[in-house]
């Protein structure tokens, strides 16, 4: 059964929004189908269960959740253009299931597909990555495809618990081993028995337990404290890492050994700044995570979510999280029927740098949340539009000196600049989007 179902009529009426969007949800996957229609399209009714989107041209942006009797969550999908950024991300959000790998980036759609074909293996998987990027998440996927679906999966956070009680919880006890130990405790490696056991922030692990952790991957079982009798068990191990384990190992903070037996096949998620084309629909689908219960759900503005592009993202998904709980609490008026967050509602957790580090940053103004009238808010959002053209000009005004500094080098301008050379592509691009042809044409050599 093909991941997304669409009749002819839906494909041409809502074109080219339908054909991006499945050939993104089809390239990421899914465990059960999607049912895409127009709103007047009865050719293609829904199975029992189907998770289903119904979508309608019309002049207004809007998304409205149906929850039904059995649990599920349909939606209906409003929008004035398909080829927006917006319509996409917000059609991707509403496709993928709470808790599901969000990716529209094609190296993000890389990893997925890789992560899928890995998950009808057994072997150890290291996922590499700064902190926030979305590493549980993707153990999860590989879980959730894996025969062990329907086993426990099993999440430890190396570096959440004192060293004195890693090595009971991890492998267990018996009862009496240690002062306290009232009962005994079966331990994180036999809970996820037929499962996986994720084991985040690996790096963390004291010196002097990563020699029992690789005697447990070698040989299958596990050694309670206060036991001499090992007990077999049998879990799939994924290890995460925010830490270069190389480097780790070179200066002696982790065994080479261990190193060896968890990195059987590794990935890597870079930072959300370099994957730019995921900002939207994750902004999205954090938008639906964090809407009041019986609030509309709200829209987010093409203006906004060029902001959200623009930001170097040092927190990565947990900040924009963070900005999106914002957002919404400051968009969300009690009046507006179909609430919309635009640029005034967007408050980073730090100034966003746009050159280098030499750059002066003005200390961001305090969130001030008010009452105001409908003319307050058309003042608002013009002085928004303003702002955001401001951003965009002095922006694209230092990417051009940084290239003619660099003699038109895309690669070194975009080391001078702090970004990667894919983003300052992408910026490049919307600068001649805008108009900004000068920015545009600056593009330069590698």
């Amino acid at each position: 059964m093909d991941a997304i179902e669409f009749s002819t009529d839906t494909a041409r009426v809502h074109a080219p929004l339908v054909q991006r969007a499945a050939a993104i949800i089809a390239a990421v996957g899914r465990s059960e189908t999607l049912w895409l229609a127009d709103v007047a399209d009865k050719s293609l009714p829904p199975r029992p269960g189907q998770n289903r989107i119904l979508l309608e041209r019309s002049g207004q942006n809007a998304i409205v959740a149906h929850d039904t009797a059995r649990g599920d969550r349909h939606f209906a999908l409003s929008y004035a253009d398909p080829t927006s950024d917006a319509a996409l991300a917000a059609l991707i959000a509403c496709a993928t299931r709470p808790g599901a790998p969000i990716a529209a980036d094609p190296e993000s759609l890389s990893v997925l597909s890789l992560a899928e074909r890995l998950a009808a293996s057994d072997i150890p998987v290291l996922i590499g990555g700064p902190t926030g990027t979305g590493k549980e998440v993707l153990s999860r996927f590989i879980h959730d495809r894996s025969p062990r679906a329907k086993g426990p999966f099993v999440a430890v956070n190396c570096a959440a618990m004192p060293e004195a009680m890693l090595e009971a919880l991890l492998f267990g006890h018996t009862k009496g081993a240690f002062t306290g130990a009232t009962q005994a405790h079966e331990g994180f490696f036999r809970a996820a028995h037929g499962g996986t056991l994720l084991l985040d922030e690996i790096a963390e692990m004291p010196l002097s337990l990563q020699a029992k952790l690789l005697r447990t991957l070698q040989e299958g079982e596990v050694v309670p404290i206060g036991s001499t009798q090992p007990i077999k068990i049998d879990v799939r191990i994924i290890a995460a890492a925010n830490r270069d384990l190389p480097t780790e190992v070179a200066e002696g903070r982790f065994r080479a050994d261990l190193f060896y037996r968890l990195n059987v096949f590794p990935l890597g998620l870079r930072p959300l700044r370099d994957r730019v084309d995921d900002i939207a629909p994750l902004a999205f689908a954090l938008m639906l995570r964090h809407s009041p219960k019986g609030r509309p759900l709200a829209w987010i503005s093409d203006a906004a979510l060029a902001m959200l592009r623009l930001h170097g993202w040092p927190g990565n998904v947990r900040e924009l999280e963070n900005v999106i709980r914002r957002a919404l609490l400051l968009a969300d008026n009690g009046r507006d029927p179909r609430p919309e967050i635009r640029p005034e509602h967007i408050h980073f957790d730090s100034p966003a740098r746009l050159v280098n580090a030499a750059t002066p940053v003005s200390v961001p103004a305090p969130v001030i949340i008010e009452d105001a009238t409908s003319e307050q808010d058309a003042q608002s959002a013009q002085r928004a539009r303003r702002l955001a053209n401001i951003v965009q000009i002095s922006e694209a005004k230092a990417i051009m000196e940084t290239l003619a500094a660099c003699n038109g080098s895309r690669v070194a301008a975009a080391k001078a600049l702090g970004i990667s050379e894919r983003t300052l592509r992408y910026r490049l691009a919307s600068f001649r989007d805008a108009g900004l042809t000068a920015a545009a044409q600056a593009g330069g050599r590698r």
